[in-house]
């Protein structure tokens, strides 16, 4: 039954909204219904500082961080502020993430707030031993989130209670991706993808990487996908828990920091090397790649049979997921970190500069 509930979950969170980093607990950065190109900007919100955090939209209301530190409530329709709540000094990559009538966020002080989603007025706040990147994945009436201080948290959603915490050898910087069995996988800074059980906060079992890594495992069947800074993408078999294939280009040589998008067979990561490249999910095969101006650190969306992705060279581009010729791009005049959100036939994103904006049709 357990099992079985989770499942729903997972369905009933991605056919609506984008209520959380990637889209949904197994972080596969896939939703529904992305406007075709070409696209305009519907709306700018001035959020004042960097957009790092990734927005989450729920019920027409986007919710995003900025490193002012303030959490924003923005109506999807027409960019106007519903409210906004400070949270500490800074929030970097923590991206929100929605469940019933709450709002969860981490800082740059260490702490995880729980804002009402109504009126921004704080539900109840944690802290941890250090700054909080990691985004909150919200499973079973709990709030995973990891902080540097190298432990995950699972904590009460309605309370802020702490009900366990793992400790892992490193800081802990990625997101946690759950599957339907009740497992949390996390990627360390300490060279080990970790499965931890969610009832309990005890160690499944481990995978052996060897690489520090930031950036968040996306999930598709028994197979874990992400990238390093040692180069590379991996694969991960989550049954036999070993590293399947590992891909590395042949000339450019540089760490990935983007989370990877999964879907129809494809594998799709930004990389530091400027490059969105796209592997076959079996093999590890490049399919394509596509090359910008600058570092791609944000992670792609896929919808519709198209990749979403910003890059630093502050452009905004829409690729063909089959053979990765561009569609169309857009000049923010700032560089992307940040990645998108889709809801309603909209994608929302931040920039460097402190602007929201909302492109569709």
């Amino acid at each position: 039954m357990r099992t079985l509930v989770l499942a729903i979950a997972f369905l009933t969170l991605s056919a609506q909204d984008w209520p959380q980093f990637r889209g949904n607990p197994k972080l596969t950065g896939v939703g529904t219904a992305a406007p075709a190109p070409p696209l305009k900007v519907l709306w700018t919100f001035e959020g004042g500082e960097a957009f790092d955090s990734s927005p989450a939209v729920v019920d027409r209301v986007v919710y995003v961080g900025a490193q002012s530190g303030e959490l924003f409530a923005v109506q999807l329709a027409d960019g106007k502020l519903k409210w906004k709540y400070k949270a500490g000094e800074t929030i970097g990559e923590s991206s929100p993430a929605v469940w019933r009538d709450l709002v969860f966020i981490g800082d740059g002080e260490g702490q995880v707030h729980a804002v009402r989603a109504a009126d921004g007025q704080r539900a109840w706040m944690y802290r941890t031993g250090s700054e909080v990147k990691s985004s909150p994945v919200i499973v079973d009436g709990r709030v995973l989130i990891g902080s540097y201080d190298g432990v995950l948290y699972a904590l009460e959603a309605a309370t802020g209670k702490l009900v366990w915490g793992y400790k892992t050898g490193g800081p802990v910087h990625a997101t946690s991706a759950i599957d339907a069995s009740g497992l949390a996988y996390v990627t360390g800074c300490d060279g080990i993808l970790h499965a931890i059980r969610i009832a309990t906060g005890k160690e499944a079992f481990e995978i052996r990487i060897d690489s520090y890594t930031g950036a968040s495992p996306a999930l598709d069947g028994d197979f874990a996908y992400f990238g390093t800074y040692d180069n590379e993408i991996l694969a991960a078999n989550l049954k036999t828990h070993r590293i399947v294939w590992r891909y590395q280009h042949p000339q450019r040589k540089f760490p990935y920091v983007s989370s990877a998008a999964v879907s129809e067979g494809r594998v799709v990561v930004g990389g530091r090397d400027k490059m969105v490249h796209c592997l076959d999910a079996r093999t590890g095969k490049e399919l394509w790649n596509f090359m910008t101006r600058a570092r791609v650190e944000a992670s792609p969306l896929i919808s519709a049979g198209r990749v979403y992705v910003g890059s630093g060279d502050g452009r905004f581009y829409i690729l063909d997921l089959k053979s990765g010729a561009k569609l169309w791009d857009y000049d923010a005049g700032a560089p992307f970190s940040a990645s998108p959100a889709l809801s309603a036939g909209r994608i929302v994103v931040g920039t460097q500069d402190g602007h929201l904006l909302c492109l569709g049709n």
